[in-house]
């Protein structure tokens, strides 16, 4: 049996919970977040740099991020540090942070509509 795209996505939103939404984003970081840009360089040069977050490619983000890699990032805090992951509508980014819980990071979660939303909201 195979799952379809939308439904990976609604799983994997069901799992997230509630998701952050750009009007929540600075408070997030103020607690502690830690915000994390998963959009490619050239969207990232084109459309702007998120403002306190680090930037990792999608294709390193769990060795960048995982309690147990060799390779994490100095930013990464504890398991249960809030993440959140953006990237550039919000869906990637659902997946992207479910894979981040299975790999223990039990609060990381995503930004709704991802920084094109946070970009509309600060224009």
């Amino acid at each position: 049996m195979t799952t379809s795209i939308d439904q990976l996505l609604a799983e994997a939103r069901a799992t997230l919970g509630p998701r952050p939404g750009p009007a929540d984003l600075d408070r997030l970081v103020a607690e502690g977040a830690l915000v994390v840009d998963t959009r490619p360089e050239a969207n990232r040069r084109a459309e702007g740099e998120l403002p306190g977050a680090v930037a990792v490619e999608r294709n390193v983000l769990e060795w960048r991020l995982a309690p147990d890699s060799d390779h994490r990032l100095p930013e990464a805090g504890a398991a249960d540090q809030v993440v959140v992951v953006v990237c550039n509508e919000g869906y990637a980014s659902s997946l992207a942070a479910v894979t981040l819980r299975h790999l223990g990071l039990t609060r990381a979660t995503d930004l709704d509509g991802g920084y094109r939303a946070w970009k509309a909201a600060h224009p």
